[in-house]
């Protein structure tokens, strides 16, 4: 069957965050200094919501200055700007888009970090970000949701609308969570001495494949 798009993961895979402030866990800190207890869900609430910051707080009841929430978009506008390119998946995106390949990024993340995904990849043909759909990886709905754009049903390899490849560097999300729903899954090390590590290798891989 026919390779007809490709999926990356973002953060790991297509982007660095070069300046770590962890500015979501200074804020679920913040409410663990006044009493509140944090919970599993916490998390599950960042990723799956269009949250700012103040919001996010307003949400997760946390209690928080004005004069902190200020230094914690701070934190936050530091961190965004230090996102940066892998300089293999800037090389390996446009030489399957010139192939004729549809491109997607799929990704757990909180809502700030989506804009500056699509500022680095704005030629991508869709995004599936999971503040955006809803869900995290590896949940079945957030890989439908990015094939749908697509155009590429996933588990179905024997109709006429091709099938996908995923890549990323967690083997949990990017290639079991892939698989399990038909998306060839394929972990990313970046390691020289790994199977698969680097882009360039697996963008000379596809295309091999489609000769």
């Amino acid at each position: 069957m026919k390779i007809v798009a490709v999926i990356f993961d973002a953060f790991g895979t297509l982007v660095r965050i070069q300046r770590r402030t962890n500015p979501f866990r200074s804020l679920l800190l913040e409410g663990r200094k006044h009493g509140r207890r944090a919970s599993a869900g916490d998390l599950k609430v960042l990723m799956t919501q269009p949250l700012s910051l103040e919001v996010a707080a307003e949400q997760l009841r946390i209690q928080v200055s004005d004069a902190r929430l200020q230094q914690l978009q701070t934190l936050l506008d530091e961190e965004l700007d230090s996102i940066a390119a892998f300089p293999d998946g800037l090389s390996a995106v446009a030489a399957l888009q010139q192939a004729g390949l549809k491109i997607g990024i799929c990704s757990n993340l909180a809502a700030p970090y989506g804009e500056s995904v699509r500022r680095l990849f704005p030629t991508v043909n869709a995004t599936g970000f999971s503040y955006e759909v809803g869900a995290t990886k590896p949940c079945p709905l957030i890989y439908e949701s990015i094939c749908a754009d697509l155009g590429v049903t996933p588990g179905h390899f024997f109709d006429d609308t091709g099938i996908a490849v995923m890549i990323g560097d967690s083997l949990w999300c990017d290639c079991y969570g892939a698989r399990a729903v038909g998306i060839n899954g394929v972990h990313l090390q970046r390691s020289p001495d790994k199977p698969m590590p680097d882009l360039h290798t697996f963008s000379r891989l596809v295309l091999d494949q489609l000769g």
